[in-house]
C-alpha cells in the first residue's frame, strides 16, 4: 500500500454520476436552438473539459456561432435540473469516511457553483478541505500548477499525493506534477483512452482505494 497525505478527486464521473443530467441539459439546449439532439453515448464523450468544450462539441462546427446563446440556455436549465437523477457512485461515502484524516480536495473542470451545490445536496461537502472548479483559477487540468499549489499549501511531497479520476486530464495532471495517478475505469471517461495514459493504478470501483492507499 502507498502512504498518501493529500488526495485529489475529480467530480463528474468519479465521485458523482452526473452524466444523465448533463446530457439532458445539452439536448434541451440543442432543441431550443433548433438543432438535432445528440445520442446519449456520443454526448457523454463530450464531458470532462468544462462547459465551453462540452457545448462547442455538442454544437459542432456549424453551431459555434451560437455558443453564447447556448451557454445561457444550458446554464439556466442545468442549474434547475442538476440533481434530477444525479447521485453518488457506490462506495463514495465509505471511502471518504475511511480517509477522513487525509487532506482531500475536489479539483474539477465543472463550474464551482454547480460542483458545490451538488456536493452539499449529496452531503459529501464536509469531507473535503476545499473545492477547485474550472472558474476558481486561470488554470485547467492537466496543468500541474493546480496540483502543485495544493502540495505546497500543505507541505506534502509528490510521492504522498494521489489524483483519482475518470478522465485523461486527471491522469495528465498527476503525471505533470509527479504525483500518483489512479484511474477510475467505472466512470464517464473513455476506458481505452484512460488505459492508454498508463496510470499508476486503476480501479473498477472507488472502494478499491482502501486497499491501494493508506
Amino acid at each position: 500500500m502507498i502512504i498518501v497525505d493529500l488526495m485529489v478527486f475529480d467530480f463528474d464521473g468519479t465521485l458523482v454520476d452526473t452524466g444523465r443530467d448533463i446530457v439532458k441539459a445539452v439536448n434541451f439546449t440543442l432543441r431550443s436552438l433548433g438543432l438535432p439532439e445528440r445520442p446519449y453515448e456520443e454526448a457523454i464523450g463530450f464531458i470532462g473539459d468544462g462547459v465551453q468544450m462540452l457545448l462547442e462539441r455538442s454544437l459542432g462546427a456549424e453551431g459555434k456561432k451560437l455558443y453564447a446563446e447556448a451557454r445561457n440556455i444550458f446554464l439556466a436549465y442545468y442549474g434547475d435540473h442538476l440533481l434530477d437523477t444525479t447521485g453518488l457512485y457506490t462506495g463514495v461515502e465509505d471511502v471518504l469516511r475511511h480517509f477522513e484524516a487525509k487532506k482531500k480536495w475536489i479539483v474539477t473542470n465543472k463550474l464551482y457553483e454547480f460542483t458545490t451545490r451538488i456536493a452539499e445536496a449529496l452531503q459529501i461537502h464536509g469531507y473535503f478541505d476545499g473545492i477547485m472548479g474550472r472558474d476558481s483559477t486561470p488554470y485547467a487540468k492537466p496543468d500541474a500548477r493546480l496540483l502543485k499549489g495544493l502540495m505546497e499549501r500543505y507541505g506534502v511531497s509528490r510521492e504522498r499525493t494521489v489524483v483519482f479520476g475518470d478522465g485523461v486530464h486527471d491522469m495528465g495532471m498527476a503525471r505533470n506534477a509527479g504525483a500518483w495517478g489512479c484511474a477510475f475505469l467505472g466512470g464517464l471517461g473513455d476506458r481505452k483512452e484512460l488505459l492508454r495514459q498508463c496510470p499508476d493504478f486503476t480501479c473498477e470501483n472507488i472502494l478499491e482505494l482502501k486497499t491501494l492507499f493508506c
